[in-house]
């Protein structure tokens, strides 16, 4: 990240703090339990399960182990859900937003805010600068566009008004406890 634009995004954080950011600066222990990721990405919970277990997205703060495990996502998780569920609702194939997360994924949260996704219903292709997206429509190549900076902004507002949760929060279910117990028994 250069220095210019360090700068700016230290400015840019400053400036969300004046006016009263109401979303915290999470921790690696810090995140949203699946139904709260679902709210805020706009998806069911049977989406949220089938992209985890497919390995389309996986929460990066705590995985799934077992029965009445919980995960817990991070912000960055929870925009790209919302990412693919934008996708998802413009035709793009599965095939092809598996691309486009896989190379989401080498970004950072502040570069991904900086990135416009443009498709034209068969491909994804992914713009960093205004340059690349008008040449992209003046090929004829985009017919519709996501600002990853405005989805993050929705993202941010949704999760403002939903609870955290800490990764020592471990909530489990009462089968799950009798599971545990009768296999300890029978050890």
């Amino acid at each position: 990240m250069s220095d210019a634009h360090a700068a700016d995004t230290t400015k840019q954080r400053a400036q969300q703090m004046l006016f009263g950011d109401p979303l915290p600066d999470l921790d690696s222990e810090t995140g949203y339990r699946g139904p709260i990721a679902c709210k805020a990405a706009g998806i069911t919970y049977r989406q949220l399960d089938y992209w985890d277990r497919t390995g389309l997205v996986s929460p990066t703060i705590r995985t799934a182990t077992g029965s009445g495990s919980q995960r817990l996502y991070s912000f960055r998780d929870i925009l790209v859900l919302k990412v693919v569920k934008r996708l998802l609702d413009t035709g793009v194939s599965l095939q092809q937003i598996r691309l486009a997360v896989s190379q989401l994924a080498a970004y950072g949260v502040d570069d991904l805010a900086q990135i416009t996704l443009m498709s034209d219903g068969a491909s994804v292709y992914e713009c960093t600068s205004d340059d690349q997206v008008i040449d992209l429509v003046q090929g004829g190549q985009g017919v519709f566009g996501i600002a990853v900076g405005r989805v993050w902004r929705e993202v941010e507002g949704s999760l403002s008004e939903l609870p955290t949760s800490r990764v020592e929060d471990e909530v489990v279910d009462e089968l799950a406890k009798r599971r545990a117990k009768k296999r300890r028994s029978a050890v």
